[in-house]
């Protein structure tokens, strides 16, 4: 007595399909995320610090100085336009500052100054984090 063994046909899933459609959700997540913009335009080295980090959470300005620049959310600018921009702002509109650690002191103090002069007083000096 002989015995028929039937061979087993391999079955296979066809992967095309599935990496179609990796390849569309791949390219829906790319175009519907929002890329986070550069925050900084100023090469700036900040001083250390060990406090902790503050989280504000209304809308709130960047400003950056460096020993010949200053920049206004991004943009570079002048004292004089700086001074224009945040006489517009609300007064307590947070206002973060990085300032680079080689910056003189006359440069911060103007800057100061011109906060004062407009009742902005929600400051925020950003530095680094010491670790």
């Amino acid at each position: 007595m002989k015995r028929l063994v039937k061979k087993r046909e391999l079955i296979s899933m066809d992967l095309t399909p599935l990496i179609d459609v990796v390849f569309l959700l791949l390219i829906f997540f790319i175009v519907a995320s929002e890329f986070k913009k550069n925050e900084t335009i100023l090469n700036l080295t900040l001083p250390n610090s060990t406090s902790t980090q503050k989280v504000v959470k209304k809308k709130e300005i960047m400003i950056e100085i460096s020993d010949n620049e200053v920049a206004y959310n991004g943009e570079k600018i002048s004292f004089s336009l700086l001074k224009d921009n945040l006489s517009k702002m609300k007064k307590d509109t947070p206002i973060n500052v990085k300032i680079d650690k080689e910056v003189k002191y006359k440069r911060v103090i103007e800057l100061l100054d011109i906060l004062n002069k407009l009742n902005l007083n929600n400051l925020l000096l950003i530095t680094k984090e010491n670790k």
